[in-house]
């Protein structure tokens, strides 16, 4: 029998499987909506649907990875501490004054996060985020060079175009590898 359709409600579809977890339309949403908290790329490195799903799919592989191999998470302390940076770090945040808790939670729901809800997701990253550095360190090598020509050719025109101050070179070099 057909499900009476509630007018409004969206069905939430099934976008890929990776081996028992679901990835959702609403989690695809939510990966392109993260994308404002990324201060350290620029715009024309926004995703798609389809990279998002893709994203998605990797992370889904990673977190099932670290349940099998269990490794410390980053303590609250860290993830608050970073989620300070970026309040001081998005460039849209000069607008919305995100220094301040309501300036932060303005911007927060404008973008269809809680608090909550944001730091769970921020602190997942930075597991994630975590594992890879661990596992593929020895395969990354990222120059000090490609990280300053980075900063200088990409983030700070970017700034500059959002009329945003642009955070000081050394603390966020560990942030500009992460995106390389």
């Amino acid at each position: 029998s057909m499900m009476p359709s509630v007018p409004g409600t969206q069905l939430d579809r099934v976008v890929a499987i990776v081996n028992d977890d679901l990835i959702l339309d609403s989690d695809v949403n939510e990966e392109l909506r993260l994308q404002a908290f990324d201060p350290y790329r620029t715009a024309s490195e926004n995703i798609d649907n389809a990279r998002a799903i893709e994203r998605l799919i990797n992370r889904a592989l990673i977190l099932q990875q670290i349940k099998l191999q269990p490794m410390e998470e980053p303590s609250d302390a860290a993830v608050n501490k970073q989620i300070d940076q970026l309040r001081r770090d998005i460039p849209a945040c000069a607008r919305y004054r995100c220094e301040t808790q309501e300036g932060w939670d303005h911007f927060l729901t404008d973008h269809g996060f809680t608090e909550a809800t944001f730091f769970v997701r921020w602190k997942e990253r930075m597991t994630v985020l975590a594992f890879v550095e661990d596992r593929f360190q020895m395969g990354i090598n990222i120059t000090p060079q490609q990280i300053k020509d980075y900063y200088d050719k990409t983030l700070l025109p970017e700034y500059e175009r959002q009329h945003a101050p642009a955070p000081k070179f050394d603390t966020i070099s560990s942030q500009i590898r992460e995106v390389l």
